[in-house]
């Protein structure tokens, strides 16, 4: 029941914003007030970025932009980062509007997409944009979901370039999740769009309680929390003290002799590795399902369900498992039924009836979204995720479990960081449904809890800009705007808006030290001259006399080298230094000159040494190995005694016999007084070459110098020193700034002059060939076009180009796979060949141009690409490559067709005539009698124009060839 004043309140905002209020009557529950904040903001003219957590109801203000949008007589671009959830925001908007309203327009489905709101996935505006279409007219909000996809390292460009480009007229609606640094990305997209309102909202719409499992036991991760110790600390959150004494005991066992028993003759135990059935039980009778548990494996997540199935778990009563299959099977029924034999669909529907499924990348889409589907509606409840899960799909639960904090990112074991983490467990807890979240972390031998706690009470999570021109982004940008505006357009780029940020520090820093150098130059004035050139020579004294010091150092370690390398068997000679001083001779000799060391570089004593130094018997009768270490001068021969061939070193009574021989050898000479005096480093150095000439120099004129005199003297040293000091540092700080300013349009200039060096630029014009460039949206898009402009892919069949063109757009899993890929017999392999060639060159271009941005081409898909197009059966194709799994197939063969079909519209944009600008435009006074010399680029530009078109027909035919099966299913029409 209402009160006056909440009926009051309601008929104020209904005459304040009527839009708002009618909108706000087509929900069921109260808006939150950053909701309301964001749609007051936009009700006023604004754009707006909300951040906010996982689930508390951001695309509410998405669909308002939608709601004004339809008011106005406007439209809404709806724009999600990948295909599924655009599908699922098309279904949520058609409900909500109707299929004439609302359009979408993905790379595999294209519906109404004239209608007034329109979803699609970023990269199709982002194509909009470039081509200006005319589905931009009336365009007044777009709404940019899951922005923070930005920091994407492979697609982030993709936001920044719709962000820049946009008409100045169109309202931004960026939704983001919570980041720790939502109010410098708010600024930066002030700067481009002009208004924009930031709102960050860090409540979660559900508390969330954290949890350790550990045996049988479900502990809390914290208990209460600690008050700040004083001024500059904050209160934070307990570890609970029990789950420290837990790993205080896997400590101890650990570390305890395996061998030896504990008290009672019994061995300390660990927590055993939680068993996954046991884990679902144990929350299901603790009211903690529906769960997601998140498993950084495929295998692992297939696993997990096997072991489920096979414990005889069940989670579902009967009736809900009828419901279940119904489901099911309605949304599989256009798959071809041998291929849902393939795909493992009996395992995969008996899991759902007992509530239980796999969600991974690895499955085929249908079966994902039927999990998705049937977990949103409570009918399965445990699911078994990779962290793709986490990612966008609106999927919530009441319970997150995470069986490890590391993964494998690729290269290594990585800790998850404390924005994956978050991320991960804002699944947990769902909205009108739950009262709270819970998060589990399932113990592991050598956790810390005190690293858990801090991981779970982090909320640090930067959105950085991963963005950088790419070729197609050059061609496009310079046809669009010409170089000089596409360099400034850049400039304007979140990158260069950070690199700038950062900037602004250092320039700080900067300025304070010029400040104190200036302080430091007065300190050190001196009445008697100029201190500061007086400073000067003793510094550059300073350092010759360094570098003098170290010069004869490496020049004694040379000689020293060079002098044990030429030692014998049977050589006398003192060790100088080290525990090895004293007389010795030479067992064997060692330190060669390093393989390619000349003759004249070991005779002016530059050659490297490498090898073992010389084996030596000691007067104290001991075998050693020697080193270059032992000689600060180089080892000089005393005499030399001949070692009996039946000598052994290890023979006592052998060493005894060598040593006394030395001695008695070495007291008949000198009348029996032994070697001379040995010689010492000082001595040698004596006798080296004197390059002294110019700090002799520095030393005179430092002692001319007026300063030199002055009382002060050491005083003012002391403050140039600190000047100096200071100065080397501001230096540093500058090139670091140089590094950074203007980073994004040196990295386009850069790709310009390869774009220019290979002919799809001239200048601020777009070549043809440019224009075919434009075209291609792909990772490797000049390869693509180098292939299309060398005719690489000339005359092949629909299912040759196939597998050709399958090398660009697959990427395997595995980059250290070692196998060597099948290929199909014919043209194939030797087009393969050239395109790894081509691509080659492009890398050589690249590397000579400071640039690193094409992969090398990948032949993993190609005998699937080619099966598949040749109309092989799905089973066929996928036991012919035991480590493509189906999810990977389809994903594979998408992202093919759609590289094909960009290929079968770019193939002819050569042959459209080139914009020259009027500058270059040929006369019109040209002499009649070059007429017929043209006859002949006329005809080589006909046959190249059938060339091209019957490439674009053998693309469209290899689409329609592979468009069909597994890979024609569509959930849109449900």
């Amino acid at each position: 029941m209402t009160t006056p004043a909440d009926r009051y309140a309601a008929f104020r905002d209904r005459q304040s914003a009527p839009e708002l209020a009618d909108f706000r009557a087509l929900y069921d529950f109260d808006f939150d007030d950053f909701q309301v904040a964001a749609c007051r903001a936009l009700g006023d003219g604004h754009g707006v970025l909300v951040a906010a957590p996982t689930g508390s109801g951001k695309t509410v203000i998405g669909e308002y932009a939608a709601h004004l949008a339809l008011a106005q007589g406007r439209k809404c671009f709806y724009t999600t980062p990948i295909k599924a959830l655009s599908n699922q925001k098309y279904a949520d908007l058609v409900r909500r509007y109707d299929s004439q309203t609302v359009g979408l327009l993905t790379g595999d489905n294209s519906i109404n997409g004239d209608a007034p709101v329109v979803v699609m996935t970023t990269e199709v505006l982002r194509n909009m944009l470039y081509t200006g279409s005319q589905a931009l007219a009336g365009l007044g909000y777009v709404v940019l979901d899951e922005v923070h996809y930005l920091a994407d390292r492979s697609r982030g460009a993709v936001w920044e370039e719709v962000i820049i480009h946009l008409p100045e007229s169109v309202r931004v609606v960026a939704l983001s999740a919570t980041v720790s640094n939502a109010e410098e990305f708010g600024e930066w997209l002030d700067q481009v769009r002009g208004g924009t309102t930031v709102i960050v909202d860090e409540q979660r719409p559900v508390p969330l309680w954290q949890h350790v499992l550990a045996g049988n036991r479900l502990y809390d991760l914290f208990t209460g929390t600690v008050p700040a110790a004083g001024p500059g600390t904050e209160e934070h959150l307990r570890v609970n003290p029990e789950l420290l004494r837990v790993a205080q005991r896997d400590t101890w066992i650990e570390r305890k002799a395996p061998p030896r028993p504990g008290r009672g003759n019994r061995r300390p135990r660990r927590f055993p590795a939680a068993y996954r059935p046991d884990v679902i039980t144990r929350l299901d009778s603790d009211g903690l399902l529906p769960a997601i548990t998140f498993i950084f494996s495929r295998a692992g997540c297939e696993a997990a369900v096997e072991q489920c199935q096979i414990a005889g778990l069940r989670l579902t009563t009967p009736e809900e498992a009828e419901t279940i299959q119904r489901v099911a099977e309605r949304r599989t029924a256009d798959i071809p039924p041998e291929d849902l034999t393939v795909l493992g669909y009996g395992a995969w529907l008996d899991g759902l009836r007992r509530g239980i499924a796999a969600h991974h990348a690895g499955m085929l889409p249908a079966f994902k979204e039927v999990v998705e589907e049937l977990f949103a509606a409570g009918l399965v409840r445990a699911v078994f995720a990779t962290e793709t899960l986490a990612l966008g799909i609106n999927m919530p639960a009441r319970t997150v479990v995470i069986e490890k904090l590391d993964k494998w990112n690729g290269e290594t074991h990585a800790n998850l960081t404390a924005g994956e983490y978050t991320q991960l467990t804002g699944r947990a807890g769902r909205r009108g449904i739950d009262v709270e979240g819970h998060a589990v972390v399932l113990w592991q031998p050598g956790m810390d809890p005190g690293a858990l706690g801090g991981l779970a009470s982090t909320r640090t999570y930067p959105l950085n800009s991963s963005f950088r021109p790419s070729y197609n982004m050059a061609v496009n940008l310079t046809g669009w705007a010409g170089r000089a505006r596409a360099s400034a357009l850049l400039e304007s780029s979140f990158a260069q808006f950070q690199a700038d940020r950062g900037v602004v520090g250092l320039t700080r820093q900067i300025r304070r030290n010029r400040k104190a150098m200036a302080d430091l130059a007065t300190a050190m004035a001196c009445d008697q001259g100029d201190f500061a050139e007086y400073a000067q020579l003793r510094r550059s004294l300073t350092e010759r006399e360094g570098d003098f010091s170290r010069a004869r150092a490496t020049s004694r370690r040379a000689e020293a080298a060079r002098s044990l390398s030429q030692l014998r068997p049977g050589d006398i000679i003192r060790v100088p230094g080290g525990r090895r001083a004293g007389l010795a001779v030479v067992l064997q000799p060692g330190l060669r000159p390093a393989r390619g060391a000349d003759a004249a570089a070991v005779v002016d004593g530059s050659a490297e040494y490498a090898g073992p130094g010389p084996l030596v018997l000691t007067e104290g009768r001991q075998v050693k190995r020697l080193a270059v270490a032992d000689f600060p001068v180089p080892a000089e021969v005393i005499d030399k005694i001949r070692i009996p061939g039946s000598f052994s070193p290890r023979s006592p009574q052998h060493r005894k016999d060598l040593a006394t021989t030395m001695r008695n050898r070495l007291a008949s000479h000198d009348g029996g007084n032994g070697a001379r005096r040995p010689t010492r480093a000082a001595d040698w150095e004596q006798n080296a070459p004197a390059a002294a000439g110019e700090i002799t120099d520095l030393r005179r004129r430092l002692r001319r110098h007026p300063c030199h005199a002055c009382a002060d003297r050491e005083s003012h040293a002391r403050y140039a020193e600190r000047y100096f000091r200071l100065a080397r540092e501001t230096e540093a700080i500058e090139r670091r700034v140089a590094g950074r300013s203007h980073v994004i349009a040196r990295t386009f200039d850069r790709v310009c002059r390869v774009l220019e060096s290979l002919g799809y630029l001239t200048g601020d014009t777009v070549t043809p060939d440019g224009r075919q460039l434009g075209r291609l949206y792909t990772e490797l898009d000049l390869l693509a076009a180098e292939c299309l402009r060398r005719g690489l892919w000339d005359g092949l069949s629909a299912a040759e180009l196939a597998a050709c063109v399958s090398a660009l757009s697959f990427e395997s899993r595995q980059a250290d796979d070692v196998q060597p890929p099948r290929l199909p017999k014919g043209r194939v392999p030797e087009v393969l060949v050239a395109t790894v060639r081509t691509w080659g060159e492009l890398d050589q271009l690249e590397k000579d141009n400071e640039l690193s941005f094409l992969r090398e081409p990948d032949l993993g898909f190609a005998w699937a690409a080619y099966r598949w197009a040749r109309g092989a059966r799905l089973e066929a194709v996928l036991d012919e490559s035991p480590d493509l799994t189906p999810g990977d197939f389809v994903r594979s063969v998408k992202q093919l067709i759609d590289l094909l079909d960009q290929i079968a519209a770019a193939a002819p944009a050569a042959s459209a005539p080139a914009s020259v600008p009027a500058a270059s435009a040929p006369a019109a006074s040209a002499p009649a009698a070059s007429a017929p010399a043209a006859s002949a680029p006329a005809e080589a530009d006909d046959d190249g124009a059938r060339r091209r078109a019957d490439l674009a027909k053998a693309a469209r035919a290899a689409i329609d060839a592979m468009r069909r099966g597994v890979i024609a299913y569509s959930t849109v029409a449900d």
